[in-house]
């Protein structure tokens, strides 16, 4: 800083140039690791929300016998599919809305036999992938 009378009047260009290298380095090291806390927290949230989801099928299925066809789907949640398969679904469904998975898609149900998978497509949104675009499955959250 230059000096006048012994006060200080400013930042030199050199004393600028190496706070913003000091202040580039450490967001070198800093941010990697901030965006895989970010991507970590966002798969636990689906985590969260697929069992969320697999609770109330699981009321729909005390409720009527059985889950619902993989055809029908998570409209299940939201309406009777059949009134005449279903005779037990309530007056109020088990969702007032879709649920959407972190990247605004819907998740995938699938009835296994007498269980289910919840799916999230995760970031890419598409079947398959890898790394942090590899799809989110409620069988894996629960590991």
């Amino acid at each position: 800083m230059h000096t006048n009378n012994g006060l200080r009047t400013g930042f030199s260009l050199i004393e600028l140039l190496i706070v913003i290298v000091i202040l580039g380095g450490l967001m070198a090291v800093v941010a990697p690791g901030l965006m895989d806390s970010q991507r970590k927290a966002t798969r636990n949230t689906m985590c969260l929300s697929m069992n969320d989801l697999k609770g109330r099928f699981e009321q729909f299925e005390l409720d009527n016998g059985t889950l619902p066809d993989t055809e029908e789907g998570m409209q299940a949640l939201l309406a009777n599919p059949d009134t005449d398969k279903y005779p037990n679904y309530p007056v109020v469904p088990y969702l007032k809305k879709p649920k959407k998975d972190a990247w605004h898609m819907p998740f995938v149900y699938i009835k296994k036999g007498s269980g289910m998978e919840i799916i999230s497509f995760a970031a890419d949104r598409k079947e398959g992938g890898e790394g942090w675009d590899k799809d989110i499955l409620l069988s894996e959250c629960n590991k």
